[in-house]
């Protein structure tokens, strides 16, 4: 039944861009997925887009650091979640070499940091202010961090550099890096039932704040080049000691090549813009609902048509 709908939404789409979508390649668009749901989803949702168009889309799970250099060099097509966070560094690498190019930028703003929820700050009032986090340092050690606190960080391809804040902040804190989104949720989930203090990664957009209120940790404000330059940041010889932009950007990115081969499509991606409701919504229907992703593609477009289709006009 899912793909007889998401045959009738293509069928929809064609009859938006039937005067226009034959102009595209017949190879397809590679669209590249990630480790988390939002990312997936949307892929699909564009690719959906694409199909109902008349293009071939074919989906590539990639490694989300290295999948700059695959745009770059035209293996994978487009990139439709650029985290400035997590992402931003390999973005401005694969630019500066060419290939690849700034495309637009989503409505959403983002932010990626140390998080925690709130009967978390019941154990550890001072929060969010990291010092006060370091103080309480002892209520969150586990059995693999010794006498230190565990700080749970994401997938270690997400390179969020958590150990070097620790070093550059003193911080008395372990990382130890959760293999998947899931087990971040998975991890939440276990500390709520009798309230364990925990902090762990996490980011915005994503269903988890309306699921689990909290708040993200306030190390010193980011400040370009904190990250590269031990001048910036308030401690002189050290690098990484702030914390991540927090009002960061979503940005799209392409193939340089996209635009000629697939006129029609690039077109469309360009006008593509997404708002963090729309993004936390995608990821509820994944990992609060238990829909698979495509199916959830289907569902979001079904509901939000007047979003949409004038991307396509």
């Amino acid at each position: 039944m899912q793909k007889l709908t998401r045959l009738l939404l293509g069928a929809a789409v064609v009859a938006l861009a039937a005067p226009v979508w034959a102009e595209d390649s017949s190879d397809p668009i590679v669209i590249p997925t990630h480790n988390w749901s939002s990312q997936i989803v949307m892929s699909n949702v564009v690719g959906q887009i694409f199909e109902g168009m008349g293009n071939s889309v074919e989906y590539v799970s990639t490694d989300s650091q290295a999948v700059y250099e695959a745009v770059r060099l035209g293996d994978a097509t487009l990139e439709l979640e650029v985290w400035e966070g997590a992402f931003g560094k390999s973005f401005r690498a694969a630019v500066e070499k060419g290939g690849i190019h700034d495309v637009a930028t989503h409505a959403a703003i983002t932010r990626e940091d140390w998080w925690y929820p709130m009967w978390t700050k019941e154990a550890c009032p001072g929060l969010p202010d990291y010092k006060a986090l370091n103080d309480c340092a002892a209520k969150f050690v586990t059995p693999e961090t010794g006498d230190k606190g565990r700080f749970l960080g994401g997938p270690v391809d997400w390179l969020k550099h958590d150990q070097e804040k620790v070093d550059a902040l003193g911080m008395n804190f372990v990382v130890v890096n959760a293999g998947s989104a899931a087990a971040l949720w998975a991890e939440i989930a276990a500390a709520e039932k009798d309230k364990t203090p925990i902090v762990l990664f996490n980011w915005t957009p994503n269903f988890a704040e309306a699921v689990w209120p909290g708040e993200f940790v306030e190390f010193p404000a980011w400040e370009e080049g904190c990250d590269t330059d031990p001048a910036k940041g308030p401690i002189p010889d050290k690098v990484f000691d702030c914390g991540n932009p927090a009002n960061g950007y979503l940005k799209i990115a392409a193939w340089d090549g996209m635009k000629d081969k697939w006129p029609t499509a690039y077109a469309t991606l360009q006008k593509v813009n997404f708002t963090n409701a729309q993004i936390a919504e995608m990821a509820k229907f994944v990992d609060v609902d238990g829909m698979e992703p495509e199916d959830a593609a289907t569902a979001w477009l079904e509901a939000n048509e007047a979003v949409w289709k004038p991307w396509t006009e």
